[in-house]
């Protein structure tokens, strides 16, 4: 990997760090940022070969590649927008996916034009009606399945919905909680803007270029285990890793949701004319497949494609990517968190420390408030 930031050896342990930073992500990235600009002195490990965390993209032949799924960046917080275009230049990208099922294509999040090609209906009140009549037997959802046939009817759930979720979580819908459905956007206009965010965007180039100028300057060791190899002085610790992990899996591991990804360049000019399509039945192995190209609009003559395969999580052998924050792993998470609030000198926060669900805008929000308050 080619890397601009300076990556220096740290031959000499002499040197005495104020703060250690586990995880070169977004949290500890801007940690490491903020503290140092204040005068700090922080050192930034990281167990991978490269910083970035899963925002970690690679330019392949012209295009940069989202090495760990795409991340789309929206938010609706000017404060925030404001600090990430300090680093960067956004485009105009918006995420408009599609749904491939058994090769007839529908708009994704739901909207009118999802039910107007299903039904065949042209007007929101009819698309209500016919989700009434559909739902009308459940009163009270008790699992996913029920909470997504209340909201979008038997038709769109079973088409766009089951497949896809039960290959994504390994699990029959009816043994997933109702809240998991209610992140996803239904709309009945005509509009297919995925998220309603007021500010979205790629950054041109790439994310990498963001935490080479975070971590410019600072002291960066990769291929570094915070458990395993001998570590720098250092008088705190920010710790951004599986908080399960680092009590040794005391009360049991947390589970997550991983995915392996599949990159394929294709020497074609366009291979599905979108950047996302998901493909909703089960007997597709992957949940969906990624064009990068267009992302950043190239008009290169080759593409790369990626697909997502979930497979079950093991705790040391797989990486944890969602959180299944359902009652058992948040009763596992809270005894955790129990002794990290005990903690003196080690700080915990990040997706994977907070076992939480944090899009990018909110990372970045959480990581700057906790900055200030230390």
């Amino acid at each position: 990997m080619t890397c601009m930031i300076k990556l220096k050896q740290m031959e000499d342990n002499s040197t005495k760090y104020d703060y250690l930073i586990v995880g070169s992500g977004f949290f500890g990235s801007i940690c490491a940022y903020e503290l140092n600009k204040k005068g700090y002195k922080v050192c930034v490990i990281e167990s991978r070969d490269h910083i970035g965390g899963n925002c970690f993209t690679s330019n392949k032949n012209g295009i940069n590649v989202h090495e760990y799924g795409p991340h789309i960046f929206h938010t609706s917080n000017e404060e925030v927008w404001k600090w990430i275009n300090q680093f960067v230049t956004f485009n105009n990208f918006t995420l408009r996916p599609v749904a491939n099922y058994k090769e007839e294509i529908y708009s994704l999040p739901f909207n009118m034009w999802t039910f107007s090609k299903l039904w065949n209906i042209t007007h929101p009140d009819q698309a209500k009606r016919i989700i009434e009549q559909q739902s009308d037997h459940i009163k009270e959802p008790t699992n996913l399945e029920e909470q997504a046939i209340k909201l979008v009817g038997t038709d769109v759930y079973h088409k766009l919905i089951k497949g896809y979720t039960e290959k994504q979580w390994r699990k029959p819908t009816t043994e997933l909680p109702k809240e998991i459905i209610k992140r996803l956007p239904i709309r009945f206009t005509y509009d297919n803007n995925y998220f309603n965010d007021k500010y979205q965007g790629i950054p041109i180039g790439g994310y990498t270029q963001i935490f080479e100028k975070l971590l410019d300057n600072i002291e960066v060791k990769l291929n570094t285990n915070y458990f395993t190899d001998t570590l720098p002085k250092h008088n705190k610790v920010i710790y951004t890793g599986p908080i399960d992990k680092f009590y040794d899996y005391k009360f049991g591991e947390l589970e997550y949701k991983t995915t392996i990804f599949e990159h394929k360049e294709l020497k074609i000019n366009d291979y599905q004319g979108i950047a996302m399509m998901n493909y909703t039945d089960v007997e597709i192995p992957f949940t969906r497949c990624i064009e990068h190209k267009h992302f950043e609009f190239s008009n290169s003559e080759n593409t790369w494609i990626t697909y997502e395969y979930p497979i079950e999580y093991k705790a040391d052998s797989t990486e944890p990517y969602y959180p299944v924050n359902d009652n058992e792993n948040t009763k596992k998470y809270l005894q955790y968190k129990e002794l990290a609030d005990k903690e003196l000198n080690i700080m915990f926060g990040g997706r994977l420390a907070e076992y939480k669900y944090y899009d990018m805008h909110q990372v970045i929000e959480s990581a700057l408030n906790f900055v200030q308050k230390i």
